[in-house]
């Protein structure tokens, strides 16, 4: 080898260590973050499956990953398969409803490892729950390359794994594991405190959140901590419900912020590596129905907050609703995009909502790209509430659903459907997305499962087009006043706590589509397309087309022109025309894929695979499997 030839290798192999990788993660023909870049765009630059062959994709190979063999057995129930995978350096990363994590090829699916967070369960699995990925880090350690994937547990742990081999990273926190309920949820030994989402990476920090009860009002905190990646030792926290002397204290009144859990990050954050933010979706506060032991506005509940991501400082926030009675905490991940406005290119972040409302705001500022306007609302009668007078409500992007229905708005469906709803609905109180639980039959539209969902966006930054899935389906209850517990008042219904305004075979009451994919030109703020997304095939059979579907699971976009998503009750993957909402292919699951996929360039085969999690379950998809779908051109 030549002395020329040499140096360069070495300069190589020294950058390569100073940056901690062998071989950086790419965003061209891998999917190193769980929204594939920090920011969750969800964009993949390929576009070898494209427009004109689309319709040739063929399952090339599948994955199970045993659970619903174990669930078969009666004594777990197998939750919903949310996870979506990341593939580095030829291997994809998956986790499932029983917090595993499995390493497979990228090419073959063929398992390469597998590690199991509780192995001794003595026949009883307590860690199960929805588990939407992991996350990856690389780096030096002692002077040695070290790769390693990050994840939380149900139960409350944060896990360092080597990538390479599946084993706990001895030289983090115990034995490869922190215990997050120390400091924040000890107390509270028998509530929950656990993990459903990927940890935000930020340099060398793992930025976690958790998932916190949502009633009775007092239990573990919520509150934003950063851990050393390395070590597995606490950085920073950020309180998101100001204590004394803090920004924010003075919108809890008397003692309400003691000890209040909710206000938390359930769900996926953003990160904005080259200005040193991270970004918040943060939740409700507890309890989630009635806050009149919790007057005031409640910061920062239902927030957009941005802080400092190396010292958890606050830069900016927003609040999405004020003083939350409708369990409407933002619940997807904030997309950090670039928007054009007046020829000047602009750093945002988008955020969309249960309400079915989008949030577009500088990334660095906090200034709204919109006018957001501070609306009157209807207000509580219901004893001790105290709700909030106005809420702000965007003016661009126009609403992604309804808010109001009539009597003849109701379904059609089938004759059945519309007596029983007709019916229902006569016996409701409704005035519109902020219509305040009372102490007599309510209807909430949309309901905490309407709108924009977990599922979030994605964003094709050649365009400028948003993509998100919708739901059209309203909550139902009333507010009964407790005689025994911490609660004054819980909102009940004789479906259950969180009914929905639903027929019994769950179509929603009112008349289609029910679910709906939608693309909103960024730029303008303007809906460029609106089509039904997804089928029920016992209507279709009836003559009875295009409803659309209630969905769970987020799209992706492609340089193809494509949009992939599966998501919807109906067991299906489409792609689609990302310029027209043409509906170009659909492939028949095991299950609902209520998850969102993910796309990558196969090292060895040179294919591009598109892989879905297809596990349904969940609160109305009644199949369940434990299938990993990968999708291929053929030769």
């Amino acid at each position: 080898m030549t002395r020329r030839l040499i140096i360069p290798l070495l300069v190589s192999f020294s950058a390569a260590l100073l940056t901690g990788s062998s071989k950086t993660p790419s965003d061209a023909t891998e999917w190193p973050f769980y929204g594939h870049d920090a920011g969750g765009m969800r964009y993949s630059p390929l576009k070898q499956i494209s427009l004109s062959n689309v319709t040739r994709l063929r399952r090339v190979w599948t994955y199970h990953t045993g659970e619903a063999a174990e669930a078969s057995t009666g004594r777990h129930k197998l939750e919903p398969f949310e996870c979506t995978p990341l593939m580095i350096n030829g291997v994809l990363y998956v986790s499932t409803p029983f917090n595993r994590v499995v390493a497979l090829d990228a090419d073959t699916g063929a398992e390469q490892w597998k590690f199991d967070p509780s192995p001794n369960d003595s026949g009883k699995r307590k860690l199960k729950g929805q588990h939407r990925g992991v996350s990856y880090w690389q780096g030096l350690t002692a002077g040695k390359l070290s790769q390693r994937i990050l994840f939380g547990t149900y139960d409350g742990r944060l896990i360092a794994l080597d990538a390479v081999t599946g084993r706990p990273c001895s030289d983090f926190g115990k034995e490869g594991t922190v215990n997050l309920r120390e400091g924040v949820a000890d107390r509270w030994p028998a509530m929950l405190y656990g993990i459903t989402s990927p940890p935000a990476v930020y340099k060398d920090l793992a930025i976690m959140g958790a998932h916190v009860p949502e009633a009775p009002g007092r239990g573990p905190s919520g509150m934003l901590r950063a851990f050393d990646v390395r070590t597995g030792k606490l950085v920073w926290r950020f309180h998101t419900v100001p204590q004394p002397g803090e920004f924010g204290h003075d919108t809890w009144e008397a003692d309400s912020w003691k000890d209040r859990t909710g206000v938390n990050v359930w769900s996926m954050m953003s990160v904005d590596a080259e200005h040193g933010l991270v970004f918040l979706p943060l939740g409700s506060p507890s309890y989630d129905f009635y806050g009149g032991d919790r007057k005031g506005q409640n910061l920062f509940g239902n927030s957009l907050v941005a802080l400092d991501a190396a010292t958890g400082k606050r830069r900016w926030h927003y609040q999405l609703v004020h003083h939350d009675i409708w369990d409407y905490d933002p619940p997807a991940q904030p997309a950090l995009v670039t928007v054009t406005q007046q020829g000047r290119r602009i750093p945002a972040v988008v955020q969309v909502t249960k309400m079915g409302l989008v949030f577009i705001f500088d990334r660095l500022t906090g200034k709204p790209l919109f006018p957001i306007e501070e609306s009157p609302v209807p207000q509580s009668s219901a004893p001790g509430e105290a709700t909030w007078p106005t809420q702000p409500i965007p003016q661009k992007p126009p609403a992604l659903s309804r808010s109001t229905v009539t009597r003849d708005d109701l379904t059609q469906v089938t004759p059945e459907s519309r007596q029983y709803c007709s019916e229902l609905f006569d016996t409701l109180t409704t005035q519109g997305r902020y219509t305040p639980w009372g102490l007599r039959p309510t209807l909430v539209l949309p309901g905490t499962l309407g709108g924009a969902t977990w599922s979030g966006v994605s964003f094709d930054p050649t365009s400028g087009y948003l993509y998100v899935n919708v739901n059209e389906v309203g909550a139902v209850g009333e507010l009964k006043a407790q005689s025994q517990g911490p609660l004054t008042y819980r909102r009940s219904n004789k479906e259950g706590e969180y009914a929905r305004f639903w027929d019994r075979d769950h179509y929603p009451c009112q008349q289609p589509p029910w679910g709906t994919l939608n693309a909103i030109d960024l730029n303008t703020g303007d809906m460029v397309w609106k089509v039904p997304l997804g089928v029920v095939d016992a209507l279709t059979a009836k003559g009875v087309p295009q409803t659309g579907a209630l969905s769970l699971g987020g799209s992706i976009v492609t340089a193809g022109g494509l949009v992939f998503i599966a998501g919807t009750n109906d067991s299906r993957l489409r792609a689609f025309d990302a310029k027209t909402g043409k509906e170009l292919w659909v492939e028949r699951l095991e299950a609902s894929g209520h998850a969102t996929p993910m796309t990558y360039l196969g090292p060895k085969s040179q294919k591009q695979f598109v892989v879905i999690a297809a596990g349904g379950g969940g609160s109305f998809s009644e199949v369940v499997a434990d299938v990993l779908a990968a999708y291929a051109l053929p030769d």
